[in-house]
Order: structure tokens, then sequence, then C-alpha cells
């Protein structure tokens, strides 16, 4: 990079603007969030037309000269930042030089549905953004095709979460959805299981595992740690399932539980004996 380029800073005002993305209204305004470090930022690249502007310090462009490569190949804005600037940029205490304008990726839930997907995770009115994001990550690694945000539900670009999430808000389908007890009619009507979580659920998770009941195609409902699910949603589920606890604690918290759920599904739905049509069945993620 020459070293007499003008870099952007903390009062340039494509800086600003980008900086206002760490407030949900502004999110929602513009309909873009910020990408933040490296992994983000490759993610984000490899979904044409997600990234609109890229900033990084000269020593992070350098660094990841194949990343500034992609974007500029791609028509993305690749634009110098003050470490000022970048530190404004992030939320991190130790920020890897890079941050991205993104698109938001919202898909409504009847596309999500098309796609077939034979595992689906519902965040209902989870308000932790670190939770939310890991959840999301894991869905992802179980092979889940959607991850639907229900309720008063934390914004999925939120810039914790989508740390968090580690790259996993790239790969799924992202759905938000007012209205929990509709998202478990349209995931009914689209043909799946709707399990709901629950420490006082009736139903074992080893015994549905071991009773061949977690192959089918199946949406988990998982609720807030605080609060768990509501009610209503958890009697609208199709069945209410416990995590046995082995041990002297006292519960999982909730990413753990999500963990647990998503892989016993994940499990039985590539299980050794299933028809390889099965196994393959809605397993893209994007129509």
């Amino acid at each position: 990079m020459p070293e007499d380029i003008m870099l952007f800073t903390p009062r340039t005002p494509r800086v600003v603007a980008a900086r206002r993305l760490h407030r949900r209204r502004d999110r929602e305004a513009t309909g873009r969030f910020l990408a933040e470090g490296p992994q983000a930022v490759r993610e984000a690249l490899a979904r044409p037309g997600v990234v609109t502007e890229l900033f990084g310090t000269p020593a992070a462009l350098e660094r990841y000269a194949d990343l500034a490569t992609r974007a500029s190949g791609g028509g993305v804005p690749v634009s110098p930042v003050t470490e000022d600037a970048l530190t404004a940029l992030a939320e991190t205490v130790a920020p890897q030089g890079l941050v991205a304008v993104c698109r938001h990726l919202d898909v409504p839930l009847d596309r999500a549905l098309a796609a077939a997907p034979r595992l689906v995770a519902v965040l209902a009115e989870i308000r932790d953004p670190g939770n939310a994001g890991t959840v999301l990550r894991t869905a992802d690694a179980a092979g889940a095709g959607a991850v639907v945000f229900a309720g008063d539900a934390v914004d999925p670009y939120n810039g914790k979460c989508v740390r968090a999430s580690a790259g996993s808000l790239f790969h799924v389908d992202v759905v938000r959805a007012a209205d929990p007890s509709a998202v478990v009619a349209a995931l009914r009507d689209a043909g799946l299981t709707v399990l709901a979580t629950t420490g006082y659920g009736e139903d074992d998770l080893d015994d549905l595992a071991d009773a061949g009941r977690l192959a089918a195609p199946t949406a988990w409902l998982f609720g807030s740690e605080a609060h768990g699910l509501p009610e209503a949603l958890t009697a609208a589920a199709d069945a209410r399932v416990r995590v046995p606890l082995h041990g002297r604690a006292e519960s999982l918290n909730l990413a753990a539980a999500a963990a647990v759920c998503l892989y016993a599904s994940a499990r039985a739905q590539r299980r050794p004996g299933r028809p390889p049509e099965a196994q393959t069945a809605g397993e893209s993620v994007r129509p």
C-alpha cells in the first residue's frame, strides 16, 4: 500500500455512518450491519453481494491481502483507515484490523422451509446475543438449514451475536418472525416434528433417540436461559423434551442444551441404514 495514501479517520463521513450500525435502530433503518475480524469477513465475502464496504488498517489489509483482493475484485470498496477509526468501528478490546459493512441476510420463513431443511433451530424470545450467536454456530455445525429468531428475540445482527456465530451467520438461512406460534404452525405444515426443550419435559432426550424418533425432520424450540419457553409455545409443540442430567448439576445453560439436542438429531438423521435420499434431502441451506 502506498505510504502517501489518505487514511479514513473517525470523522470521515463513511466511518461515521458505519459506526452508527452499532445501534439496532440504524441497522434496521439501513438494512446493514458490521462484521468484525478476518473470519467473519471471509465468510461474508463468500456470499456475493453481501459486503458493501471493507474497512481495514494498512497493516491488516497487507496481512489479509487475499481478502482485500477478493473484495476489490468483487466491486466492494476497500477503505484504509487509521487505528483510531478501526477502534471506533470495532466492538472488541483487541480488534483484528478488519470490519465489513454487510447487507442483512433475512430469509422469509416460507422460503427457508421451501428448501426442505431436515433440522431447524428456533430461538424464541432469546435476548442474550452471546447465547443466540453460539446456538446459531452450533446449529450450523450440526447441519441445520435454518435458524429462526422468533418473537421478541435478540437482533441477529447485534455485534456480539455476529461475533459469537463465528461466521455461521453467513452459512444458514436466518429467519426473523414476529409470531412464534405462527412459526410452529408453519414448521408443522412443512412436515417437521416440533420439539420444545424444557427441564420439566415428559420425554427424555435419550429415550427419544433410542426409539428412533429423532430421525425425522425436526425443529427444536429453545427459550431464554432466564425464563425458558413461553408456556403457550411449549404446549403447542409435538413433544416437550428434557436433557437428562446424570450428575449433580442443576441444569445446562442454553448453549450447552442446544448443542446436545441438535447433535442428537444430527446423529439420528445421519445414522447408518438410512436411505441415501433421506440423508441428503433438504441439506442445501439456500434455494
